[in-house]
Formats: structure tokens, sequence, C-alpha cells
């Protein structure tokens, strides 16, 4: 056993015993480190932002390389702040009506190509690397889910007949779904469980050397 000497590894250990206090209840441990976590993130956004984003996107073409365009998107991103004087609060409908208006123009034909077209190609056509057995059920499990799947949310037609049993068959794929997709999640938080006793019986502890 050979505990750390590094202050900071000291700190990390504290703050991470100090969340993990809270599966007890509630306690001033707990919100010190919940206070600690979010000045250092906000404050560690607010330096990522200008030395990534406002400075180098925004500030250096106009005042460096005198880039005199950019003095419009400078002047949409101040309108946010008329927000804060109830007077000139209508002032942020101009940047608001922009952004959606660009964010729409750029988003839509791209969700439209990854959600739409690119789901219905990899359902259609054939692996381009041959058909194994195995492969062909897949893709034939994919086909099957996507069509009922589909199925299950066309309200126009009523769920009884031959789509009964299409739709039941959607339903079952939803939850396929859903599992994989809630499992996936929990296996992800218990990897950073895992990763934090990892931190606290190696590097801290030095009970388990290896997990240095």
């Amino acid at each position: 056993m050979h505990i750390s000497h590094n202050p900071w590894v000291w700190v990390a250990a504290i703050l991470t015993l100090a969340i993990f206090s809270f599966l007890y209840k509630d306690n001033p441990f707990f919100k010190m480190a919940e206070h600690i976590f979010v000045g250092v993130a906000t404050g560690y956004g607010f330096v990522y932002t200008w030395n990534n984003g406002i400075y180098p996107n925004l500030l250096k073409p106009i005042f460096v390389d005198h880039q005199w365009l950019f003095i419009i998107p400078l002047i949409l991103g101040l309108m946010y702040l008329s927000v804060v004087v109830p007077k000139f609060a209508y002032f942020i409908r101009w940047p608001f009506a922009f952004l959606l208006g660009v964010g729409s123009g750029l988003s839509v034909p791209l969700a439209f190509r990854a959600s739409l077209v690119e789901q219905i190609k990899y359902t259609i056509l054939p692996n381009p690397h041959g058909m194994s057995a195995i492969l062909f059920i897949n893709a034939l499990l994919i086909l099957i889910g996507v069509v009922t799947v589909v199925l299950y949310f066309y309200f126009s037609t009523p769920h009884e007949g031959v789509m009964k049993p299409l739709t039941k068959t959607g339903i079952v794929f939803l939850m396929v779904g859903f599992g994989a997709s809630f499992g996936y999640t929990i296996m992800a938080r218990f990897s950073l469980l895992v990763g934090r006793f990892e931190f606290l019986l190696g590097n801290w502890l030095g009970i388990l050397p290896w997990l240095k």
C-alpha cells in the first residue's frame, strides 16, 4: 500500500468521496463539490469559448485582419444582450431569426439525408463486401424492423387485419431498441463508476498498484 503524495490526487480523491457522500443523503460536502464542479466547468467553458471561438473567429478577423464583414455577426451577438434591458428586448428577435433560418437551412438537408436517405440505403442495398448467411439474416432483420416500426407510426390506417401483426412486430423491435439503449446507458455509467474506484484504489491509496 503506497498512498500518493501528489496533492492534486488528494484533491481529486476528496472531491470524489464528497460526490459519493450523496449516496447516503444530501450534505454540505456534496454541495461543496457540486459548486466547485459547476464553477470550474463554467470557467473552463468561458476560457475555451474565448480562445477557440470568440477571439480567433470574431475579434481577430475584425481588429487584426480588418475583415469588416465580421462586424455583422458581432452586432447580432450583441443583440442577444438586449434582453437585459426590457425597453430594447425586442432586438433579440433578429439574431434568433437569423440563427433559426440558417440552422434550419443547414440542418434539415443533413438530417433528411442521415435519418432517411442513409437509413433506406443501408436497409435495401447489399453489403459491398459480399453477403454471407449471417449478413443476409442481419439485413433481413433490419428491413423487417424498419418497415414494421414505420407502419406502427402510420396512423392513417387502423391497426387491424394485416396491419395488426405488422405493428405488433414493430412494437417488439421498438422495445428491443429501447432496451439496448437503456442497457448501453447503464453500462456507460458503470464504466464511470469503475474508473473512479480504480482511481481511488490505485492512484490514491495504492492498494491495487496495477491500476495506476
